[in-house]
């Protein structure tokens, strides 16, 4: 594959030079008929131009695709740049602020997928990406998970906090959590999760969603069984810590959502987790929309 790429590459690269070429020798032969206003009225522009370009632009995207291949980056990465460059590099003077913000937001989802991929599952990137709103409206938004993630990283150190789009994500190693296939939150552990309720008091204005993950030991039902009652009595800690439970919903995964490689320990270490979202709720998302404009 990757040969084939080069090969693509180099024929591109000459049919750009063949375009340039033959436009500057039939320039200085007929230079009126091949004036582009004639065929399509942009003036200044000689034959081939354009075509010369595009096959450049194609030279360029296979090179990079050559680099991806090399080096093994994510095509979703690439393309989601690429897409983004595009949306706001074309027409971006007609666009207010919230629309390049909504731009930026849209093509910023997939990008925050790929690069969240590796620090949570798809479902609580897709949380993020769902509730999120874009533009302006979206940075107030963020300013505020800025703060919020700042004081849980300062009184929640066992955990692992991360900014995401208009959220946070807060992962728990179920080994902090839980004893070994067990459902019963350790007591030295709900004095982190005792910690974290204080900050969603401190932010009543967000939703929480918990997800338990595991790693692949066992059988399909009993690690999806595990998960959902890993996330349960999470909740159930959070809520008589004073969180209101209309706040929050629960989902467990299972070994569906593997951060890590389940065919070492370490690897299945990390997939045995709990992850809390925390998003705006609409009181949020209101405010900030209305300080936007």
């Amino acid at each position: 594959m990757l040969q084939i790429l080069k090969i693509l590459y180099q024929i591109s690269v000459v049919f750009a030079r063949i375009d340039l070429t033959y436009c500057y020798a039939l320039k200085l032969i007929i230079p009126d008929i091949l004036d582009y206003s004639r065929l399509y009225h942009t003036k200044n522009i000689p034959c081939h131009v354009a075509s010369a370009f595009g096959t450049y632009f194609a030279s360029v995207v296979i090179y990079i695709f050559i680099l991806m291949k090399t080096f093994k980056i994510k095509i979703a990465t690439f393309s989601i740049a690429l897409a983004m460059a595009g949306v706001l590099g074309s027409g971006c003077n007609s666009f207010t602020k919230t629309q390049k913000g909504a731009a930026i937001g849209v093509a910023g989802g997939g990008a925050l997928g790929a690069l969240v991929g590796k620090a949570a599952g798809n479902t609580a990137v897709g949380a993020i990406i769902g509730g999120a709103v874009g533009g302006t409206a979206g940075a107030l938004i963020g300013h505020k998970m800025d703060k919020q993630a700042a004081e849980i990283k300062q009184t929640v150190p066992s955990a692992t906090v991360t900014r995401a789009g208009e959220g946070i994500i807060v992962n728990f190693d179920s080994g902090i959590l839980f004893d070994t296939d067990q459902a019963y939150v350790k007591p030295a552990a709900q004095a982190n999760l005792a910690n974290l309720a204080t900050s969603l008091k401190n932010n009543p204005e967000t939703n929480i969603m918990v997800i338990g993950h595991t790693d692949n030991t066992g059988s399909d039902a009993h690690n999806m069984d595990l998960s959902i009652r890993r996330a349960e009595a999470v909740k159930s800690v959070i809520t008589s810590d004073g969180i209101s439970g209309s706040r929050m919903t629960v989902q467990g995964k299972g070994e569906t959502e593997p951060i890590a490689d389940n065919s070492t320990a370490e690897g299945r270490a990390q997939n045995r987790r709990v992850e809390i979202v925390i998003v705006a709720n609409n009181e949020m998302k209101a405010e900030a929309k209305t300080n936007a404009n």
